[in-house]
């Protein structure tokens, strides 16, 4: 039976079954519940615009955006972003999909936490920046209806979600504070882990191997 949450509906192809266990197996109750609103809260702002979009390309850039915070898929040489993009980009493989669809997927999960840029791509990738945005920084809110957010929430509930995501942030990025560089995640770390110093852009640019 096809499952609907808010009247969106949520893929329910092999491939989509099967990201869906793939994310449920590797991430936290936590994680699951969020990408599975992002998904939902994505789809909505898209009908709202009048976007067209592929809703199995999304749901797999939605349900896969954080697994670079998940001990089996984050590593610590680079983005966690990027460790998730990298993973969908193996995993849509396997189902014979490459080329311009799977670099929608990849830079929209790629791009998820940088603000404004993905919101002028293809609606995949913007999408995804929807969904995450609105989920975690509430912005967007009132865009969809008090009756859509609570359905969203009543399948998959936020007990203290302010709090856990930010948990789960710092502790999905502690051991790489480098690649937080530039980006809205050395927040989290100035917030939660003591002695962290922010990279300083003017001190790279002046410090630089130029001799002047």
């Amino acid at each position: 039976m096809t499952e609907t949450i808010a009247d969106i509906r949520i893929p329910d192809s092999k491939m989509a079954k099967d990201a869906t266990e793939l994310v449920r197996d590797a991430a936290t109750p936590l994680i699951f519940h969020h990408s599975r609103r992002v998904f939902v809260f994505g789809s909505l702002r898209g009908q709202k615009q009048g976007l067209d979009y592929d809703p199995e390309l999304l749901y797999v850039g939605t349900m896969f955006h954080d697994l670079g915070l998940t001990g089996k898929y984050g590593r610590t040489d680079q983005r966690f972003e990027i460790d998730a993009a990298d993973e969908a980009r193996r995993f849509l493989a396997e189902y014979g999909i490459d080329g311009e669809e799977a670099d929608k997927v990849w830079a929209g999960i790629a791009l998820h936490t940088t603000p404004e840029i993905p919101l002028h791509m293809s609606a995949e990738v913007a999408l995804v920046t929807r969904g995450v945005e609105l989920d975690v920084l509430g912005i967007g809110y009132d865009a969809i209806t008090d009756e859509q957010r609570n359905a969203a929430v009543e399948a998959h509930p936020r007990p203290d979600f302010k709090n856990q995501i930010l948990e789960a942030f710092t502790q999905g990025i502690k051991d790489r504070p480098e690649t937080t560089f530039g980006n809205v995640k050395a927040d989290v770390l100035a917030h939660f882990v003591p002695g962290f110093r922010r990279g300083d852009f003017v001190e790279v640019v002046r410090g630089s191997a130029w001799p002047e």
